[in-house]
């Protein structure tokens, strides 16, 4: 679904950038399609960047990457390369794709079975990404996206792979905020984007500021790391309030194995018969083609025998119904709003729809889409440059303001039940940065206590959506507890009572905050001597 090239860039004629030019490089990495752009400081027009031989088009690489055996060194081969020698067919686990979902994720379904991490293979992406781009411009600043669902471990990893880029500044936005930012509607407008992309399906509510009087946000730097920028002038705070989300880690990739399932049960697809089926997805998405048109796609299995994989638009849409794809995007509706409600957010508010995302692109999915909407105005930008764009236009003079997407939740000890229960710190749609602490009173729970320990967990939403692998097929299966927890970590941080609690006695108030990075941060107070309690950071959250 991502393969399609952007028409209206086509027939524009692009601005020649050249190695004196300097701005900002904004990179959507796909499970699919990994999107480059750029855009001179001069406030130029972005420009969709060329990278031979890694790209397939303008702005757009293949999400590939090959190990080399030929030699000693690690070598590898990127994006168009591994399709130009026709590597994607290759048998054993030298290749690397739709690597981008398993990146943050505490457990790899044997369906990626690379010897290649993802980890790996994303670093090596963006790092050859950089060096090619770095040959043509100077990079001022950076500008990466993120996924909702696994945000606070992609972002660790984001950080990481980019410690050795020599940058100015680096910045990141989850993917659907950025559709929001790059959907082009006036400010003060309210929008519900969904960014249905290869490996996950994101959601979210979003307000751009501004309107009614009140100046025009606007996405340029007046000054950066001390420098004044040539031809900016002082200009206003733009900001995009996230007023809820959810996502799921599912998307186009998992509908192709479903079709191949569907149609060639008992074969085991191959890279070549998941492309056919992908192409079949793209033709069958073609919202003038007749529902009981059956199209046809020739492929071969492993045995080099001649299948054919054939299916109607009604065919996909019962297949998609069977899987449980519109009751997943039902309940992703429901969380997002649920959350934004606590924002004081009622769905007349809603200013237009924007779908981004190959996947967007099924009429299923719109038309379904648009009955719950209740006839709020749909935009469709461009689906694969949607956000790579909208990430560009978050510069340093830019603020976000968000929202937690499942809260956070701290482990303690109920004296009347005698047990051990989840008490919520900030509920999902909590806003952050925090304006002021979070205070909890914590109680010794026996007598010559010698110490408290703070364990935190994320709770996990009733009828929401997990992904599960049978025989390497990706299955729906609803989160049935409204009572699951998470723990976000695995280390209890332990807190010493010097001198030892006794039971029921107040020891020590903690004062909870989420900064600006959306790292929960911790201070301490011991309430019997007022001695303050060293605590480290919490993690990341989302």
């Amino acid at each position: 679904m991502e393969k399609n090239k952007i028409e209206d860039c086509e027939n524009t004629q692009q601005p020649e950038i050249n190695t004196n030019d300097f701005g900002t490089l904004a990179i959507d990495l796909g499970s699919s399609t990994t999107v480059v752009v750029f855009q001179k400081e001069n406030g130029e027009p972005p420009e969709l960047l060329d990278l031979p031989p890694l790209s397939r088009s303008p702005g757009e690489i293949p999400s590939l990457i090959w190990k080399s055996e030929e030699k000693e060194e690690e070598c590898y081969l990127i994006g168009q390369e591994v399709i130009d020698l026709n590597l994607i067919n290759e048998k054993g686990n030298n290749l690397s794709q739709d690597f981008k979902r398993w990146i943050g994720s505490s457990e790899i379904e044997p369906i990626y079975h690379s010897k290649i991490s993802p980890e790996k293979a994303g670093e090596i992406l963006i790092h050859n990404i950089w060096e090619k781009v770095s040959e043509k411009v100077n990079i001022k600043r950076l500008v990466l996206t993120a996924p909702v669902d696994t945000y606070r471990e992609y972002r660790t990893w984001l950080v990481n792979v980019c410690n050795s880029l020599e940058v100015k500044e680096i910045a990141l936005v989850d993917e659907p905020t950025a559709a929001a930012m790059g959907a082009g509607l006036e400010p003060g407008s309210t929008l519900l984007v969904l960014d249905f992309g290869g490996s996950t399906i994101d959601m979210s509510i979003v307000t751009l500021e501004g309107g009614e009087g009140q100046a025009s946000p606007i996405a340029q730097l007046v000054r950066f790391d001390g420098n004044n920028l040539e031809g900016k002038s002082t200009q206003v705070l733009r900001t995009a309030k996230v007023l809820g989300k959810s996502g799921l880690r599912i998307g186009g990739k998992d509908i192709d194995r479903w079709i191949s399932h569907h149609l060639l049960p008992e074969e085991n697809p191959t890279n070549s018969i998941l492309r056919k089926a992908e192409e079949l997805k793209c033709d069958l998405s073609n919202i003038n083609l007749k529902e009981t048109l059956v199209l046809t796609k020739q492929v071969q299995n492993k045995n080099n025998e001649e299948k054919f994989l054939k299916l109607s638009k009604k065919g996909l849409e019962e297949l998609l119904i069977e899987k449980g794809l519109l009751k997943s995007i039902e309940n992703l509706f429901i969380q997002t709003i649920n959350v934004a409600k606590r924002n004081s957010f009622e769905l007349k508010d809603l200013d237009s729809v924007v779908l981004v995302g190959g996947g967007s692109r099924i009429p299923l999915i719109k038309n379904y889409l648009s009955k719950i909407c209740d006839s709020v105005p749909f935009l469709t930008p461009p689906p694969i440059e949607a956000i790579a764009l909208g990430a560009l236009n978050l510069t340093p003079g830019v603020q976000v303001k968000d929202v937690l997407n499942k809260g956070v939740s701290l482990r303690c000890w109920n004296k009347k039940n005698e047990k051990y229960i989840w008490h919520p710190l900030f509920l999902a749609g909590q806003t952050w940065p925090t304006n002021k602490p979070l205070e909890i009173i914590l109680a010794a729970s026996i007598n010559n206590q010698l110490s408290i320990d703070l364990i935190i967990g994320e709770p996990q939403g009733e009828g929401s959506n997990e992904i599960i692998y049978i025989n390497g097929l990706p299955t729906l299966k609803t989160i049935e507890s409204k009572d699951k927890i998470k723990k976000i970590n695995n280390t209890a941080i332990s807190i010493p009572l010097d001198p030892p609690g006794e039971i029921g006695q107040d020891c020590v108030k903690l004062f909870f905050n989420i900064n600006k990075n959306s790292q929960l941060e911790v201070e301490g107070l011991d309430l019997r001597n007022q001695n303050t309690i060293e605590i480290q950071n919490l993690g990341g959250i989302r």
